[in-house]
């Protein structure tokens, strides 16, 4: 019996798998590489989801006495109100 013949065009799209294979594990090694320095440096390991953290923030040297009022937002009618309010005491 006769070994298959293989044709040229299998020998073509055989090296482009191969191509493909090196390229997608060189991928694989890059972001594995990158996620084992990031949790070595375990000193930034806070994530970030778009909000202020007091932890991120300067320490602030004289803070100033908290105010129990509550405060309206400018341009509402509790915020005219506020202001009429304090202008006729």
């Amino acid at each position: 019996m006769l070994p298959p013949v293989e044709h040229e065009l299998h020998k073509r799209r055989r090296s482009r798998n191969i191509g493909l294979l090196v390229v997608l594990l060189a991928f694989v090694v890059l972001v594995f590489g990158l996620s084992v320095v990031k949790i070595t440096q375990g000193d930034m390991m806070q994530g970030y989801d778009h909000r202020p953290r007091a932890s991120m923030l300067p320490k602030d040297p004289s803070p100033s006495a908290p105010n129990d009022a509550p405060v309206a937002a400018p341009g509402t009618p509790a915020a005219e109100q506020g202001a009429a309010q304090e202008g006729s005491q």
